[in-house]
């Protein structure tokens, strides 16, 4: 390989300055583990708090998880008794088997001090204080979870509806926010601090359950592909009024209909693909931009729902998520976590006229140091054009054009949106001037949220891990690494590190940071 490399060294050093410009820039076969699921529907609650659809809810799921091999345990209009019972019965019963245990509950469900709550059919709350006493504590469960030792845990709440007793028990609509605990998937039927819809005696189903019952039985349900499937169909229904919200901290990838594993992108087995898996990779690509380039300028939501629906979690998911948003503004309310954090919305420009940044890039060998400004002189649809002329991004940073050629699509480093466990994929051919031609795949993962020393300021920023492998045409690989550092309230990269590696030796490292940024008035 090192011909191949040698071959393409100046076209990966101008690589590596294009990666730096971003910085500113139906029945289901055996399962092969234990499973158990609680499942929780309450509906029959007293006077004008009574719900339409949980208990159907539950029956449904009930029966949808035991046709995936779960044992499930079914709590129906359950008081607080009844509830706490079923937790320790599901605790016991999984204690020391490594394995899954879910939760699917849907009812009414609040907030309070960053905590968040189930309510049973008993509870008559008046004030704050009796949220503790009557209610049943969200973290109950998952402690449950982590005592049994289980290896995998799924919680799904759809207990966002409008909350009867809201007004003197609850510190904010809907449910908080909360990062997924190691090894948990936790859904919400709709993102925090705000409220979904129950549906009508009619449909039989809340909005949320209905999608998630239709996606669970098809054939491959692979979990993360369930979930943003349903947030499409979810949000697609109610026209950008309920969109449902994720966090998760799964080391493994699990498919519900036959418990497979895979390394996920964040394991290092999966680092540096096989040569065959390359390929494939690069084919897969290939076909999702070909499908992509048809539709990416039109105005057409269904097409886009369509392209995300059959590429949940592909190579141009996250540009295609942007430029949905970008269609058709999400009416949800975003809410700050607990940390006070309130990522910028997806879809929203991250670049003005005027927007001038300087970053600094230390070549990890030479330690020499170069040092560059520059400023946004024009807009141009979607593009972002530098003074320079040279430098093009797109709305989303991605480096559409630099001094190393050009890239299709743009190189992607800061997702359509942030959160701890979101994880995605990225792909980009690149041509130089001279007519040389390379393919890089990356995995990306938020792996923290930490606080660093941003131009003489603290700031939190999301770290983020990223790995694959740049291609050579007609030639071998090498494997590219990467630490991202990302600030939620721009969606901008302040710092980037990168690595290249081949037959154990590092062709290329540096780390290019953003020493002074101005935003011109918005």
């Amino acid at each position: 390989m090192l011909h191949a490399v040698n071959h393409f060294a100046k076209p990966l050093r101008m690589l590596s300055a294009s990666l730096a410009l971003s910085v500113f820039t139906a029945s289901a076969q055996a399962p092969a583990d234990i499973r158990i699921a609680l499942v929780i529907g309450n509906a029959a609650y007293a006077g004008n708090a009574a719900l339409a659809n949980p208990a159907n809810d539950a029956r449904a799921m009930g029966e949808t998880l035991k046709q995936l091999g779960f044992n499930v345990v079914e709590v129906r209009d359950g008081s607080k008794a009844q509830m706490t019972d079923a937790v320790a019965k599901v605790r016991d019963t999984l204690k020391g088997k490594q394995g899954i245990g879910m939760l699917y509950y849907a009812g009414h469900g609040l907030q309070l001090d960053w905590r968040n709550y189930m309510v049973p059919v008993d509870a008559k709350l008046g004030k704050a204080s009796d949220v503790a006493e009557q209610t049943v504590d969200l973290n109950s469960v998952i402690d449950a979870f982590k005592l049994a030792g289980n290896r995998m845990n799924i919680v799904v709440l759809d207990a966002c509806r409008d909350n009867p007793f809201a007004g003197s028990t609850a510190s904010g609509k809907g449910l908080a926010q909360l990062d997924a605990p190691p090894g948990t998937f936790l859904a919400y039927a709709t993102a925090p601090g705000n409220v979904a819809e129950d549906g009508d005696a009619k449909s039989g189903n809340g909005l949320y359950t209905q999608y998630l019952l239709e996606e669970l039985k098809k054939p491959t349900a692979k979990i993360e592909d369930v979930f943003k499937r349903v947030r499409l169909n979810v949000r697609k229904q109610s026209q950008g009024r309920q969109v449902p919200w994720e966090s998760t901290s799964l080391e493994d990838d699990f498919v519900f209909n036959d418990g497979t594993r895979s390394p996920t992108p964040g394991d290092p087995a999966a680092r540096m693909p096989k040569v065959q898996d390359r390929q494939a990779a690069e084919r897969q690509f290939q076909m999702e931009k070909t499908e992509w380039d048809k539709i990416k300028d039109g105005t057409d939501l269904d097409v886009v729902f369509t392209f995300l629906q059959k590429y949940p979690s592909g190579f141009l998911s996250e540009t295609a998520q942007f430029r949905l948003d970008q269609l058709q503004a999400i009416r949800v309310t975003a809410q700050p976590g607990k940390d006070g954090v309130t990522p910028l919305p997806s879809g929203v420009r991250r670049w003005h006229l005027g927007d001038q940044v300087s970053f600094e890039t230390t070549d990890g060998l030479t330690r020499i140091k170069e040092r560059e400004t520059r400023q946004v002189a024009s807009l141009l649809g979607d593009k972002v054009i530098f003074a320079d002329g040279e430098n093009v991004l797109d709305q989303m940073g991605g480096v559409l054009k630099s001094k190393s050629g050009i890239f299709s699509p743009a190189i992607l480093t800061a997702p359509a949106d942030l959160a701890l466990g979101k994880k995605w994929r990225s792909a980009f051919q690149q041509t130089t001037s001279s007519g040389l031609s390379g393919f890089t795949y990356l995995d990306y993962a938020v792996v923290a949220l930490e606080d660093v020393q941003l131009m003489g300021r603290s700031v939190k920023v999301f770290r983020v891990s990223g790995r694959g492998f740049f291609n050579i045409n007609g030639g071998g690989s090498l494997q590219l690494e990467q630490s991202l550092w990302i600030d939620p309230s721009t969606m901008r990269v302040v710092r980037t590190d990168r690595l290249y590696r081949g037959n154990g030796r590092i062709f290329e490292n540096s780390s290019t940071l953003m020493v002074d940024s101005v935003s011109a008035k918005r």
